[in-house]
């Protein structure tokens, strides 16, 4: 098992990093609607999303806690303008889901816009909702957040998982980059972020156990740390972690002195804007990472007889 200091150590210069470029979680107010308006929303779903798992989990330090609250302030403040750019791009595209995605977690940690969620309860009786095109793993996270949100889930998460490649378990080793997202994502949403790790049907956290570890080995060997990252989330997701050395030191490695993490080997170059959209997410993905495996890490030394 990896010392629980290095990987502590990972997810605090990720959150440092975060806050110190927090400008570039950014809308662009002025961009035609018709060329992607809700393009610039997702970044900021996903701090909040990794804000409120570090909150949940509990075992961040008063740094990290405090930067992880401040940065939600400001996305919440600033980039959404208290939750009223939610709602003009709710307005520009009615049947999107991605105002919705969004808010979930805001609303979860105290923030509320009662005309988004108004909307939200409009859209969620229309067919078109459950229709709107999107592939087997996004539709069981839209279920997900549905029943999070407290509405019923259409369709429902039990129907969905089925449709999932994870759920097929087909050959491991036809396993490549999309299908690996893939594969990560189907289980963020079965477990809630790994909340609960129950979440994983046997047959499928029997499948990961036995394979991930070769994946986590493949994907290290390539450098490539954004996808190696979220793998390492799966792991904690599971009802047994590896928390794998040579996974984590090689990870911690690739981390930058300022805590930016990148996607693939080495830091990219270019102007600021740039630079911020190619590596916020693995950043992002460092930081849930290392609040997760920090915490499993801990559970399993907890139940370690002394």
């Amino acid at each position: 098992m990896t010392d629980t200091r290095l990987i502590h150590h990972v997810g605090v210069s990720a959150m440092e990093w975060l806050w110190a470029h927090r400008d570039g979680f950014r809308l662009e107010p002025d961009v035609d609607p018709e060329v992607g308006f809700l393009e610039r929303f997702k970044p900021v779903g996903e701090l909040a999303l990794i804000c409120g798992v570090l909150f949940r989990e509990g075992v961040a330090g008063s740094r990290q806690a405090q930067l992880a609250r401040q940065l939600l302030d400001h996305a919440w403040r600033e980039t959404l303008d208290g939750g009223r750019m939610l709602v003009r791009g709710q307005r520009i595209e009615p049947f999107s889901p991605i105002p919705f995605e969004v808010y979930l977690p805001f609303k979860e940690l105290g923030h509320s816009q009662p005309e988004l969620e108004q909307a939200t309860a409009l859209n969620h009786r229309l067919d078109s909702w459950v229709r709107f095109p999107v592939n087997p793993t996004r539709r069981l996270g839209l279920s997900a957040f549905q029943r999070r949100f407290g509405l019923t889930a259409r369709p429902p998460e039990a129907d969905l998982v089925g449709t999932t490649w994870l759920a097929r378990t087909p050959e491991p080793w036809t396993v490549e980059g999309h299908t690996a997202y893939d594969i990560t994502h189907t289980v963020f949403h079965l477990t809630d972020w790994g909340e609960s790790p129950d979440g994983l049907p046997p047959r499928i956290a029997d499948y990961l156990a036995t394979w991930l570890p070769v994946w986590i080995d493949d994907w290290l060997d390539l450098e490539r740390w954004d996808l190696l990252g979220e793998l390492l989330v799966v792991d904690a997701c599971l009802p047994r972690p590896t928390l794998d050395e040579r996974a984590w030191e090689g990870f911690a490695a690739a981390q930058q002195p300022d805590g930016a993490m990148p996607a693939v080997r080495t830091m990219p170059e270019g102007d600021p804007d740039t630079v911020f959209d190619m590596v916020y997410h693995p950043t992002l993905v460092a930081a849930f990472a290392s609040v997760l495996a920090t915490s499993r890490a801990l559970t399993e030394l907890a139940r370690t007889p002394s």
